[in-house]
């Protein structure tokens, strides 16, 4: 077995397959979405509740493609999924007033506050809620792009704890 993937490796001009790597990469540059607006963008409604990707590890044709991007929408009086992540994301609250549950300690915010979810080796387990029963609350939240270099567990599992109410599969 051993054999054969050296025998493999032996096929490849590694050194070459990075040179033609940068110049697919230089080449996708030149084309690339340098302004991304949220008039192009669909709301998805997914495990974690209302969303639209601004940069996603799928989405290819943007000029940056180390950190994900995203809005996140909370109906009124609803809230997100829980998820257990690595951390490491910063949010931002555009619209309305909640708070966030981390690690089962509670966090209010409201419009303007930035709210900064820790990188921890373990991970973090995080829900947002919207207190306002009549108007949504919105967030933008970034993060670098660790999927491809730590894959998606990011070293401490990815999983979905609970679904937002909205998502119906």
């Amino acid at each position: 077995m051993a054999g054969d993937r050296k025998a493999r490796l032996a096929q490849k001009d590694h050194w070459g397959a990075l040179l033609d790597m940068r110049d697919r990469q230089r080449e996708q540059a030149k084309n690339a979405v340098q302004v991304v607006r949220d008039d192009d963008l669909p709301q998805e409604t997914n495990r974690q509740g209302l969303m639209r990707w601004y940069l996603h590890p799928e989405i290819k044709d943007t000029a940056l493609n180390t950190m994900i991007f995203f809005e996140q929408e909370i109906p009124p009086g609803s809230r997100t999924g829980r998820v257990k992540f690595q951390g490491g994301q910063v949010m931002m609250i555009i619209e309305g007033e909640g708070y966030t549950i981390l690690d089962g300690v509670r966090h209010p915010w409201k419009s303007g506050d930035v709210v900064n979810l820790p990188l921890r080796p373990d991970g973090i387990i995080v829900q947002h809620f919207n207190v306002d029963k009549e108007k949504p609350a919105k967030f933008v939240a970034v993060e670098p792009n660790w999927f491809e270099c730590v894959t998606v567990d990011r070293g401490s599992g990815f999983e979905q704890m609970e679904d937002a109410p909205e998502y119906k599969r």
